[in-house]
């Protein structure tokens, strides 16, 4: 072989194992099944057992996007988002724990919820499909679909979830309380309470 192809061959298998040693350091480490049951056993008392409807004051998390839930719990730990109970609960907890958690309840089937209240679906409807033009909302369907399942990565599952822990949360968007999310805190800031419930109502029900 000549010595600039025998250069350049070297060159390519030396990249190649630097890529792989690169993909195996960042590789996920396995999930220890009995670990993540004696932490999720934790987060039974707000979450129920398998995080599906619990208190309405709290989260629906069965099916919601690992990676949603994983940055949730890793700005919790890093104050980015202030809650005083969550942030006691992850305190302890090691990267590779918030990753097992958040894929143990994003595997899980989402849940179907429903709306209570009629009179405010066309107008939850309006906003979520189509925005509100004048002050600049745009339509929420945009980033998390039009059937509220959101994207994996970037946008999280809107439906199914109590439209009270809905509503709370872009209350303190608006507030600027919960300050972990610009865009959100731009939007909510647009709305009045009418909106935003009629919108949290109208996601519970949508599927």
């Amino acid at each position: 072989m000549k010595l600039p192809h025998l250069i350049a061959s070297l060159t390519l298998a030396a990249s190649l194992a630097s890529t792989a040693t690169a993909a195996e350091a960042q590789a996920p480490a396995p999930i220890d099944a009995a670990r993540i049951a004696e932490l999720s056993a934790t987060c039974q008392a707000c979450h129920a057992a398998d995080g599906t409807r619990g208190l309405a004051d709290n989260p629906i998390l069965q099916g919601q996007h690992p990676e949603y839930l994983l940055k949730q719990l890793r700005e919790f730990k890093a104050g980015k988002r202030i809650n005083a109970i969550m942030q006691g609960m992850v305190a302890p907890l090691s990267d590779d724990d918030m990753k097992g958690l958040a894929a143990f309840y994003g595997e899980k089937k989402p849940v179907l919820g429903a709306s209570k209240n009629k009179d405010t679906l066309a107008l939850g409807e309006k906003i979520y499909r189509g925005g509100v033009a004048d002050r600049h909302i745009p339509a929420c369907a945009g980033c998390h679909s039009p059937n509220g399942a959101g994207i994996p990565s970037q946008y999280p599952r809107l439906s199914g979830q109590h439209a009270e822990y809905t509503e709370a949360q872009l209350v303190t968007f608006r507030s600027g309380e919960r300050a972990n999310n610009a865009e959100m805190t731009a939007i909510a800031g647009k709305m009045n309470d009418k909106e935003i419930k009629a919108l949290a109502d109208y996601l519970a029900g949508l599927r």
